[in-house]
């Protein structure tokens, strides 16, 4: 791994990064799948983690999914195992084609970060060019807003023998900006001496500021659509109170309603960050966990949805008190 190599690869832990693109029509099929892959998975020794990512509309058509492990043995193990090449089997007819995996051994895990994963089939004998020339792609990234780090693996033995570079930009806005830019073409067109060809898949969730979980924990992000479930069961009461509260106040203090909507907007957010989701990340945590059983699932989900109505019946009761605009 570079850079701050120094550190046995065994001893950093170890990430497979899968990319799979999956038939219409079979989302859904896929989906219970890869829950019904993380749960076995998660009884692998050294399994840390696991997120998926959905594609994304007008830029990836794949599903990408992350698995952590302590260690490359353990991963590889897990890799290896007869019980995933039977998952393999049962995918396969889900898939329009076979699924591109890259093995990252070490690195460090970033979630506050929109993340493209690049690898590389570099030429025989022009490894030495290559890391030169990544080094220049590097120093350029660095010149563009929001570029966070980078870091290079080289390919595993038997296992990875592809290079791949994990690239963090603050945001898909800045990090499209340089995916997209002159520099990084003419740098394209100067690599191609040194690799035969590249593959880059971005890696990102919606609301990952609110939603970190310990790596002791063996947890990553949540899905999409547990974290969009749980943001609004904090979101309504949040902002209904704070409508009946401090910006019935901005309004008697007969503030411009430009700065009533700032200042409430403030307090949204900070009730949500350090109060409101914390909270409701304690409360539902296991269910949040990536990788439940569909039971659980839909359990959660139905408990989250009856809280909704027990807010709206509330508030209900409120506004026929008092009137709530």
């Amino acid at each position: 791994m570079k850079p701050g190599g120094g550190h046995s690869p065994d001893s950093q832990g170890a990430t497979v990064v899968i990319s799979s693109t999956v038939r219409q029509g079979r989302d859904n099929d896929y989906e219970r799948w890869q829950e019904k892959t993380t749960e076995i998975a998660r009884g692998f020794p050294g399994f840390e983690g696991t997120e998926l990512y959905p594609p994304i509309a007008g830029e990836q058509n794949s599903w990408v999914v992350v698995f952590r492990f302590s260690s490359i043995r353990q991963l590889t193990a897990w890799l290896d195992s007869e019980v995933r090449r039977k998952l393999l089997d049962e995918v396969r007819p889900m898939l329009e084609e076979p699924a591109s995996q890259e093995v990252l051994a070490g690195g460090t895990a970033v979630r506050e970060a929109v993340t493209a994963v690049i690898s590389h089939n570099v030429r025989p004998g022009r490894e030495a060019d290559f890391v030169r020339w990544q080094e220049k792609v590097r120093k350029a990234q660095e010149r563009f807003a929001g570029f966070m780090g980078t870091e290079e693996f080289e390919p595993v033995s038997g296992v990875q023998d592809r290079w791949v570079v994990l690239l963090r930009y603050d945001t898909r806005e800045h990090l499209d900006e340089w995916l997209g830019s002159d520099s990084r073409a003419r740098l394209l067109e100067e690599g191609r001496d040194y690799f035969v060809d590249y593959d880059v898949r971005k890696v990102q969730s919606a609301f990952s500021g609110w939603f970190q979980f310990g790596r002791e924990a063996g947890d990553g992000a949540p899905p999409s659509w547990k974290q969009a479930m749980t943001v609004l069961l904090v979101l309504y009461p949040t902002v209904m109170i704070l409508s009946l509260t401090a910006v019935r106040g901005f309004t008697m203090a007969h503030l411009p309603g430009y700065l009533a909507m700032f200042l409430s907007n403030v307090l949204s957010v900070t009730v949500l960050t350090w109060l409101a989701m914390p909270l409701v990340n304690r409360v539902f945590a296991a269910w949040l966990v990536p990788g439940r059983s569909a039971r659980a699932n839909v359990v959660g989900a139905v408990v989250i949805v009856l809280c909704y109505a027990v807010f709206i019946a509330v508030f209900g009761l409120v506004g026929a008190v008092v009137d709530i605009d």
